[in-house]
């Protein structure tokens, strides 16, 4: 059994809030630049462009790539050997704390949804998850997550009778609604399964996978570049100004359900897909 202070996790929090915010991942850039070479639309190219130029300065700068830095989203899977010594959340919040204070970041998080909007000061509480698996290290993966995008996601218990085709309806017609609004080209996360809690969370964690790594069963790795065709075939493009590239990929994860249910998640992100992930 391997023991680990709650409070070691803190300055790697820190550490990967300020990263993620300012750097984008290599495979979401790759796709970006790759779409950039097939789009034949001018203003779909000047577009890419923009985002492109966007993101470098950000990086070489150190500044965030968005000026909404999100919610912090924080994804620990922890070992079964491991024991943690000291409260999680509250060393993972100190690191969101530190992160945003330290990085200048925005802070976007409200002390209540109804009665009280008051800032909270310091982007805390992050919105954490935790799940075990084998092993002794803990992974922790840090994506702040705008609301631009959050905003545009939806969650449906569709009928097991609407099946794949239903599924196929939903997650366009989310996209369609979406339109402009959440900066694309988008990434689009698909849970489909479990409750309608599980659903949702199936499809933000599917936003964490490496675009171009397809889910491992192929009838779902086949609906994934089904799905991405059709959306890309909106037109709605880069920005909301017509093009090629509405999104860059589309994931999707399931589990098993109820014989009752068909529950549906459709979380969409920006192209300001922000995520690092640290193994402690």
């Amino acid at each position: 059994m391997r023991t680990i202070e709650a409070s070691a996790l803190t300055p790697i929090i820190s550490r990967l809030c300020i990263e993620a915010n300012c750097r984008l991942p290599q495979d979401v850039k790759n796709r970006i630049e790759h779409c950039r070479t097939c789009e034949d639309w001018p203003i779909a190219n000047n577009m890419l462009d923009k985002i492109i130029e966007n993101y470098n300065i950000a990086e070489t700068d150190n500044m965030p790539i968005c000026q909404d830095t999100g919610v912090v989203c924080v994804f620990l899977e922890i070992g079964e050997d491991v024991h943690i010594k000291g409260h999680i959340a509250t060393a993972v919040d100190e690191g969101v704390r530190m992160g945003y204070k330290e990085g200048y970041l925005r802070n976007s998080v409200v002390v209540d949804p109804l009665f009280n909007r008051k800032n909270t000061g310091d982007n805390t509480p992050a919105m954490l998850y935790t799940e075990y698996v084998p092993g002794d290290k803990i992974t922790i993966t840090v994506a702040p997550k705008g609301f631009g995008s959050e905003n545009m996601s939806r969650v449906r218990m569709l009928k097991p009778s609407d099946g794949i085709e239903g599924v196929i309806k939903y997650v366009l017609r989310t996209v369609e609604r979406a339109g402009p609004n959440p900066c694309p080209p988008i990434i689009v996360g698909v849970g489909v399964g479990g409750t309608i809690d599980k659903a949702a969370l199936l499809s933000k964690k599917a936003l964490m996978r490496p675009i171009g790594v397809f889910n491992k069963n192929p009838l779902y790795a086949a609906l994934e570049i089904e799905l991405l065709t059709k959306v890309n075939h909106l037109g709605i493009g880069p920005q909301g100004f017509g093009g090629r590239t509405t999104a860059l990929s589309v994931a999707i994860e399931y589990m098993p359900t109820h014989i009752a249910g068909l529950p549906c998640a459709v979380n969409i992100n920006c192209h300001v897909a922000r995520h690092v992930t640290e193994v402690l």
